[in-house]
């Protein structure tokens, strides 16, 4: 696989980024591995408490020497979390979902790389002229949080012409070395992966999370803004499961008139406390969770409909550069 412009830039060897799903799914067991593996492991820091950020950071940095990143939610922002991530030695920081123009100043006079992912057009523009690193288009197709409504295939090589030649990375829908050559061949120099890193030993979410996720096919999967406490007003795509077809059963009625609106669904332990999850929260079942997966939020793109297994990163990192490569098959991971 070729190494990228701003592979050479970050100190990486392979072009290949671990998505920084948020909640702390993806922890520093995920992030070390691929960045271990060649790639660039990104912490999911969006939503986890300001206090654990920095033994996040420390954590990631004793098990890989290599270079790693960071992302951050900007509607969930904890100004105490942008600065652990200031002080923390990343690769990079990824900010997404909203104005990244106050933050990247600060970044930039600390030495720190910012990259904006974004959904349009338009937001690249923007986030190019606030003096980014990097953007990452995000494609509809994408699990979890979706800023944008345009499939990858047709928002990455509009946003590679206009932003030209600040760098492009591609996310949403990719699973394979297939994929990720094809992003490359439209102007990408880099792709980013979640929900095939999701499905990974090393990811901090659930086992029967993870399994959901292999059992899954596209259409299993919904955009929908349901799953919005903590987060209102924010679509994403998840796994349908008992919340959802209830919810449609329901006529899909509004936040303060949905089944069950208000009920437990389990508990998490978030360091040593362990809190209660309530229905429609936006936390998505980590390792800890205790309670009903049907009714949670199972974030996952269309791109499991090509994941068949639970696989270790680093496995998955050599498969994708097997593909990658002309002759390498290019089926996909499944």
């Amino acid at each position: 696989m070729q190494q990228t412009r701003l592979a050479h830039t970050l100190g990486i060897e392979l072009p290949l980024f671990s998505a920084p799903m948020g909640g702390g799914t993806a922890g520093p067991a995920l992030v070390a591995a691929v960045s271990n593996a060649g790639g660039c492991g990104l912490l999911g820091l969006g939503g986890v408490p300001a206090t654990a950020v920095p033994e996040l950071i420390r954590a990631t940095r004793a098990a890989t020497e290599e270079p790693f990143g960071a992302g951050l939610l900007l509607p969930l922002l904890d100004p105490a979390a942008f600065d652990a991530c200031l002080d923390g030695e990343l690769a990079c920081l990824v900010l997404f979902w909203g104005d990244v123009a106050p933050h990247v100043a600060r970044a930039k006079e600390r030495g720190l790389r910012v990259f904006a992912q974004v959904g349009s057009v338009d937001e690249a523009r923007v986030a190019a002229r606030a003096g980014v690193d990097a953007v990452i288009a995000q494609g509809f197709e994408a699990g979890g949080h979706v800023r944008g409504t345009v499939r990858l295939a047709s928002l990455l090589p509009a946003v590679v012409d206009a932003i030209a030649p600040l760098p492009v990375l591609a996310a949403g829908g990719i699973a394979s070395g297939a994929d990720v050559r094809a992003a490359l061949a439209a102007g990408a120099e880099g792709a980013v992966l979640g929900t095939r890193f999701l499905a990974s030993a090393e990811a901090a979410a659930s086992d029967a999370y993870k399994r959901r996720v292999v059992a899954a096919r596209a259409e299993d999967t919904v955009h929908v803004s349901l799953f919005d406490v903590g987060w209102p007003d924010a679509p994403h795509r998840v796994i349908r499961n008992r919340a959802v077809a209830e919810w449609e059963a329901a006529g899909r009625p509004a936040p303060g008139a949905r089944p069950g609106e208000g009920s437990r669904i389990g508990t998490v332990r978030l360091g040593a406390t362990r809190v209660d999850v309530p229905r429609y929260s936006l936390m998505s079942p980590l390792a800890s969770f205790e309670g009903d997966h049907e009714l949670a939020a199972l974030y996952a793109g269309e791109s499991c409909a090509r994941i068949e297994a639970i696989e270790p990163a680093a496995t998955l990192v050599e498969r994708i550069v097997r593909e990658a490569e002309p002759r390498g098959g290019g089926h996909g991971a499944r």
